[in-house]
């Protein structure tokens, strides 16, 4: 097993330091900081006593880890990214707790990125560098800008862009009527008449489920993001009546995203299979159809309890 090597230059107060890691000149750390095994921290990098960092973490050059600061295992933080731990400061006035801010395992954040305090980053979420993440980011999430919007979602092995032709190609061109954790593409009757068109859904024939409740969403600024839940048991078929979205899938292993942008094209979406939808056009409907009425306690709205969920 690998030593740890602490440089000379450096002033390291904590015991806590995993085999392996490595701590280049003028950095410090105070003696409550708990370090893993495999990591790499740059070059004048400060960690403070109440951080927690995982396995395996690359930390560029000119990063201040504050009291609260949470990092999972596999992380890199670029150069000069900053992290934040009171909403509200002033000088010589401290608050009763520091916020906790969670950076979930393979995630990644870039350049001069500035983190928010409270926030929590997703598993395998990119930030880009420069970005201002205001709020909490879906796991895989590919997030830019000031203020952060999710403009994409990676791909789980490969850690790049999902689909990336999705964006140009509708769902009927993209997905196989099965091929993806269940879920079915759905292609309904068009007809087509010089005083307009029409498309129909009989259940029975058309949904794999009997409908109780169906719901529309419509309005949706196009940064935001809808869905980021599973369900235990419920079966929702998914339509987009109007404009356009992007779908994403996740099984927990892999993720496909689609794009529903005709309005005799639906997606049944089985349970458990996490779900997001997000890049709504300023003119989409989205209707969607669910096997069972609303029941707080069937959704899993967190992507760690849904891989849990899963397991047990």
């Amino acid at each position: 097993m690998n030593a740890t090597q602490i440089h000379p230059l450096s002033d390291v107060q904590t015991k806590s330091i995993g085999s392996g890691t490595r701590i280049w000149q003028y950095s410090i750390v105070l003696s409550g900081a708990k370090i893993g095994s495999g990591c790499n921290v740059c070059a004048h990098v400060l960690i403070e006593n109440d951080v927690t960092i995982g396995d395996n973490v690359t930390i560029k050059s000119g990063v201040q880890l504050w009291d609260g600061i949470r990092i999972g295992n596999n992380v890199f933080i670029g150069p000069n990214a900053t992290f934040t731990n009171d909403a509200f400061p002033r000088s010589k006035q401290f608050p009763d707790r520091f916020l906790k801010t969670l950076i979930s395992d393979d995630a990644s954040i870039g350049a001069n990125a500035t983190i928010l305090p409270g926030i929590k980053i997703g598993t395998g979420a990119m930030i880009g560098a420069g970005c201002v993440v205001t709020k909490d980011v879906p796991a895989y999430a590919i997030v830019i800008g000031n203020p952060g919007v999710i403009k994409g979602y990676t791909d789980k092995n490969s850690g790049h862009r999902a689909d990336r032709s999705a964006e140009q190609s509708s769902a009927s061109t993209r997905f196989p009527e099965r091929d993806f954790a269940g879920c079915t593409l759905h292609t309904l009757p068009l007809i087509a008449d010089l005083r307009g068109n029409l498309s129909v859904a009989d259940y029975e024939a058309h949904i794999p489920f009997l409908p109780r409740r169906c719901f529309w969403v419509f309005d949706v600024p196009s940064r935001e993001t809808r869905g980021e839940h599973a369900h235990k048991t419920l079966h929702q078929f998914l339509i987009c009546l109007k404009g356009s979205i992007n779908v994403v899938l996740d099984n927990a292993t892999d993720r496909k995203e689609i794009v529903l942008n005709r309005p005799n094209i639906g997606i049944h979406i089985p349970p458990m299979v996490w779900g997001i939808q997000y890049k709504f056009s300023h003119d989409a409907v989205l209707l969607v159809f669910a096997s069972e009425p609303y029941d707080a306690n069937d959704y899993l709205r967190d992507y760690d309890e849904f891989l849990f969920y899963l397991k047990t």
